[in-house]
Order: structure tokens, then sequence, then C-alpha cells
């Protein structure tokens, strides 16, 4: 499955701080459908993310009823990434 979106970064302070990218709901719907096949456990779904030239492995998190994609530090980096900037996501998930 290939999707391509776009959507703002934001900070999730937690723990351990993280940047994410909220999955609008059309695709996530798309990838609930295909959730029970490729989750590997607490909703986690294993997925390619590529921005700009830039394609990192990650996971997608599970969160109110949705999902988000997180946006690594060399990814952020690499594509001289920050809070608040809108980015295009293209976004594989082998179903």
């Amino acid at each position: 499955m290939r999707l391509r979106f776009e959507g703002p970064i934001w900070y999730w302070r937690g723990p351990a701080p993280y940047h994410f990218v909220t999955v609008p709901p059309a695709e996530a719907a798309a990838i609930a459908e295909v959730a029970p096949v490729v989750t590997y456990g607490w909703g986690m779904i294993p997925a390619a993310v590529t921005v700009g030239a830039t394609r990192v492995t990650t996971s997608l998190w599970p969160k109110d009823g949705a999902y988000v994609v997180p946006i690594k530090k060399v990814l952020q980096d690499a594509e001289h990434l920050d809070v608040d900037d809108i980015v295009t996501l293209e976004l594989e998930i082998d179903a």
C-alpha cells in the first residue's frame, strides 16, 4: 500500500520527545483495513516514509482512533524540518 498526504509536524513532549505528522482520516481508514495483517503488536504498523529525497523506516503509532507518523531525527536533519512545517509524506506499508 502506498499513500501520499501532507500535514503539519507536531511535537509530543512525553517521557521521550517525538515529532509526528497525523495521518488524515481517509488514509487512516485505509490503513485500518490492513492493520490486522501488518501490525506487530500494540497496533504498531511498520512502514517506510519518504519526505523530499529522504526515506526512512519507522512504525506508525495508533492514536485517538487514527495513526501518527514519527518524524525521525535523521529525517528532520536531512530535510531541514521543524515543528509546524507542512510536509508531504509518501508512506509505504507492505500489505
